[in-house]
């Protein structure tokens, strides 16, 4: 690259004024291909003239993502402050950062599609016109230097990070997911846990394809372009938005079943106590998304890992301790109920929105694969293990949340039933936060600083979460459908279509073959878990 930009000339450029600008990129990043080849320069030369058709993603829809999401690595989370003042809906930590991202939320979605090559080759009758623009790798130094400090995560940091973000509440259901598909169901979790631990390795190289990818929608933005960013941006908001009225239905599950008997009629219309918690459980945790600062919430969230383990604890205390025992019973195999199971169990390894974080924190990136490695292996059997006992103490009696199981006379019963109406106060705020910035961007310039812009959409988010919480109050069904439908996109078939997009032509037959038996194999379970969890709902 070096020689590249000396023999070029650092102080020349490309500008294309002309209709057809994206098939004149595409001639000249495939030339400065071929002339990379004919010098014997490999590496670098690759990620030049893969940038010559990718614009800086930062500067596309949604700039906030990154910010919002790094929130979940909760050791090193950076500063995001709410409803400051007067001034903008969210202001970064670094407030350079701050004045150079906000300007161009308006415009963001405008932008053109193809960034200025420092360049003036000729190669056979192609002359190129030239403007005065940096050289890429002063353009890149340039746009790191514009980002915030961020603390970089030990290896020990990142490893809790990761095993924070896959043990969530998805170990609720898993003895659910056990009854419903039987014993051998079981090693679909461990099938899972290895494919997505593959798919997050290929994020990782994904990432490693250009210094200037670093979340999700930056690697779709470069597998797809501008669409597949987009595309990609909205389906991990909707998965986002999704968890959020699972901890609503989690919330009020087991406040419910805490107090059964409560009921009120308003107006003339009869809430039950479900109902009455759903709606005690959204006004509680709608100040948690008004917070201006954030920090604090998601230093709490890594207590998530903590809390699970003490309710996997009170489980086993249950089991030991009372009359409930432990008695396997139940089917080997249940084949009309196996797409639940692969809802939920899929559920259990949706983190990949989050591990690009993780990878661009860490201090030593190339140990990233050993952190997927010990993060998979410790949910997997932390969640086959739940999966055994639950399914081994109730049976068939199981419910989607085993909590709503234990019983209520035991003192390890009230510890985990009010530890799982703890933790969406931590985590609903973070999961919805990402959110509503990313709908704030899309606001008029005149409105995006509105601090009471700010508040309707993080208030209409909250309320519309309870809506959806009180029409289907499934929280197994709902899992299932997430799993189903949104994790299998995010964590099986798009790492392996954006890898295979991103790499085309450098990739093994292995490789291809493995890609596409997943992508295959992901949209089949997706189509099949997706409409057994809607029949559910219905039924």
């Amino acid at each position: 690259m070096k020689q590249l930009e000396e023999e070029f000339g650092r102080d020349r450029a490309i500008e294309f004024e002309t209709d057809d600008e994206e098939n004149e990129a595409e001639r000249v990043c495939h030339d400065l291909d071929n002339y990379d080849t004919e010098s014997n320069i490999t590496g670098p030369s690759r990620a030049h003239s893969d940038d010559c058709l990718n614009p800086d993603p930062s500067n596309f829809w949604p700039q906030s993502y990154r910010d919002s999401m790094d929130m979940f690595t909760g050791v090193t989370p950076p500063t995001v402050s709410f409803l400051k003042g007067k001034g903008s809906s969210f202001f970064l930590a670094s407030e350079k950062a701050s004045q150079s991202i906000l300007p161009e939320y308006s415009s963001s979605l405008s932008k053109p599609l193809i960034s200025p090559l420092n360049s003036d080759l000729e190669i056979g009758s192609t002359s190129l016109p030239h403007i005065n623009e940096p050289s890429f790798s002063e353009f890149t130094a340039s746009f790191s230097d514009e980002q915030p400090h961020r603390e970089k995560c030990t290896y020990t940091q990142s490893v809790l990070n990761a095993v924070n973000a896959l043990c969530g509440i998805g170990v609720l259901s898993t003895p659910y997911a056990l009854k419903e598909g039987g014993w051998f169901s079981i090693g679909l979790l461990f099938l899972f846990g290895a494919i997505t631990c593959y798919t997050g390795l290929l994020l990782k190289k994904c990432l490693d394809s250009s210094p200037r990818l670093k979340t999700y929608p930056d690697i779709g933005h470069a597998a797809f372009g501008l669409t597949g960013r987009i595309l990609i941006a909205v389906i991990l908001y909707v998965e986002l938005y999704s968890s959020c009225v699972e901890y609503l239905i989690m919330m009020s599950d087991n406040l419910s079943a805490s107090f059964p008997n409560m009921q009120v009629d308003v107006f003339g219309i009869h809430l039950d106590s479900y109902q009455i918690c759903a709606i005690i459980s959204a006004l509680i945790i709608l100040p948690t998304v008004w917070l201006r600062n954030l920090r604090l919430l998601s230093y709490i969230s890594v207590g998530g890992v903590v809390t699970l383990v003490l309710v996997v604890a009170c489980l086993v205390w249950a089991g030991v301790s009372s009359d409930v025992g432990f008695h396997p019973t139940g089917k080997a195999i249940d084949f009309p109920n196996l797409p639940i199971t692969i809802g939920i169990f899929s559920f259990c390894y949706g983190s990949h929105s989050v591990f690009p974080n993780i990878y661009s924190s860490m201090r030593e990136p190339s140990r990233f694969p050993s952190v997927l490695i010990i993060s998979f292996v410790t949910a997997g059997f932390l969640y086959a293990g739940v999966a055994v006992f639950g399914y081994s103490m109730f049976g068939e009696a199981i419910k989607p949340q085993f909590t709503l199981n234990l019983p209520t006379n035991l003192e390890p019963s009230k510890i985990a039933g009010w530890a799982v109406v703890v933790a969406p106060l931590t985590k609903f705020g973070l999961s919805m936060t990402p959110v509503a910035l990313g709908l704030e961007e899309l606001l008029p310039s005149s409105y995006i600083q509105s601090t009471t812009m700010s508040l309707l959409i993080r208030t209409t988010l909250v309320f519309s979460t309870l809506i959806v919480a009180l029409t289907v109050p499934y929280f197994g069904s709902v899992m299932a459908l997430i799993g189903s439908l949104l994790v299998m996109l995010v964590s099986v078939v798009l790492p392996c279509a954006s890898s295979m997009r991103i790499h085309a032509g450098r990739l093994s037959k292995l490789e291809i073959i493995t890609s596409t038996a997943v992508i295959i194999m992901g949209i089949c379970f997706a189509m099949v878990g997706t409409y057994s969890a809607v029949s559910s709902m219905g039924n």
